[in-house]
């Protein structure tokens, strides 16, 4: 996996880089473990939650306020799940964006309290996220969370 992140980011040319970071929310359910998704009904996607860092934060920092804000939960870092790079074009510039993922468990707060930069945000089974997730990317990561917690 990073010899193919490290060619993609070479081939990476002109534009703006930017980096997040986010997490993929845990808890053991009755017959599978439960994850926290965010879904937005004006393009109907469905993601983990994620986000930019403030001036100063480190990655691990950003993960664990922006998945307060956009769940309402408050969390601790169980693992690093590594990095997930796309790339999009935004107002006529190409973005190369690097999202960092953690795995993470709730020790408190609400899903109520989530802030409005989602419309929904709920806890599904594993299986269920698999189907709702919008991008393979993040399928990608769900199992890369999956495997961690098995193990």
């Amino acid at each position: 996996m990073e010899r193919t992140q490290a060619s993609r980011r070479a081939s990476w040319g002109r534009g703006k880089h930017a980096v997040a970071a986010g997490g993929v929310v845990w808890r053991r359910g009755t017959a599978e473990p439960e994850i926290v998704l965010a879904g937005r009904s004006s393009d109907a996607t469905w993601v983990f939650p994620k986000g930019q860092p403030d001036r100063g934060e480190t990655v691990e920092q950003t993960a664990l306020r922006e998945v307060r804000e956009e769940t309402g939960l408050d969390v601790r870092i169980v693992r690093e799940l590594g990095t997930v790079e796309y790339s999009f074009a935004a107002s006529g510039e190409r973005v190369y964006k690097t999202v960092h993922f953690f795995l993470m468990e709730p020790i408190g707060g609400d899903l109520d309290r989530h802030d409005q930069e989602y419309d929904e945000v709920r806890w599904v089974g594993a299986s269920e996220a698999r189907r709702l997730l919008s991008f393979d990317t993040y399928r990608d990561v769900l199992d890369r969370a999956l495997e961690t917690i098995a193990a």
